[in-house]
């Protein structure tokens, strides 16, 4: 028996699952096209505060705006958000812990003047643009 017992539930499994990208999805990179054709600029996979050891997909640093785009499963999306069939009473410990965390991020940056903006990977790219630009002009006009 190995001294490390993985979490997942075959080499299959753990394959796909290491595979996975924690930055550059798919959604994330559609949206930051559309950001910087808008003439945004901003800092990716950043952490907004260094005291926090959490990083945001896409900052805006003199705005103060941290921006994620959060994947359905991996955050447990209400409209797409899937249950494990393999090793169940781990993953969905997993995804609470994943929601948990999310919900103390924003809190904690919220909390220390970010604003804070959410969006799901099945949110269509230019509407999420749209927001993250008149949020950002906004935030620019306040300062």
């Amino acid at each position: 028996m190995p001294a490390y017992q993985s979490w997942a539930s075959s080499p299959a499994s753990r394959k796909v699952m290491q595979g996975n990208r924690s930055r550059d999805t798919s959604p994330e990179l559609a949206v930051r096209r559309l950001l910087h054709a808008a003439g945004l600029r901003y800092r990716v996979a950043y952490r907004p505060e260094p005291s926090l050891r959490r990083t945001a997909d896409i900052v805006f640093t003199k705005q103060r705006v941290a921006v994620f785009v959060d994947g359905c499963y991996w955050h447990a999306c209400p409209e797409h958000g899937t249950r494990a069939r393999a090793n169940a009473e781990y993953w969905s410990a997993k995804l609470q812990r994943n929601v948990a965390r999310d919900a103390d991020t924003t809190a904690r940056l919220e909390a220390a003047g970010w604003t804070v903006l959410r969006f799901w990977e099945h949110e269509d790219p230019t509407d999420v643009a749209n927001r993250v630009v008149d949020v950002v002009r906004w935030s620019a006009g306040k300062t």
